[in-house]
């Protein structure tokens, strides 16, 4: 009977040993923590871009060619056909999309304000 119980305990504290492995293999790498609660500087919010820096990151591309009837940069007759409406109705329409034109111009990260500005920018308001 001691022997068993012998047997039983190296049994165990194999198990034991390899469950540490195992835990040791497959513990995260790292942790991602942003903000000022993991101890390090809280991100400052950047500054707004300019209609310019917006029309050139995100709009010329078809503004630019006035692809799939997009209004050209500039072109104040096509502009002042969209802004008819109003400029709270062409800014809508270019957060939601129209026509060919995806949802804030492919821009995911702009905010409404700088979509205004280019906006503004291209049909020179």
């Amino acid at each position: 009977m001691a022997a068993a119980t012998l047997v039983m305990a190296q049994a165990y504290a194999a198990t034991d040993a390899q469950a540490e492995k195992i835990a040791e293999r497959i513990k995260p790498v790292g942790e991602v923590c942003v903000g000022a609660e993991c101890g390090g500087a809280a991100v400052a919010a950047a500054e707004p871009r300019s209609g310019e820096e917006v029309y050139g990151a995100a709009c010329s591309a078809c503004h630019g060619a006035g692809i799939l009837g997009a209004p050209k940069n500039g072109d104040k007759a096509a502009w002042d056909e969209r802004l008819a409406k109003g400029m709270d109705a062409t800014l809508k329409n270019a957060i939601s999309g129209i026509n060919a034109m995806p949802p804030k111009g492919n821009c995911a990260n702009c905010s409404d304000d700088e979509l205004l500005a280019a906006i503004k920018f291209m049909s020179g308001r």
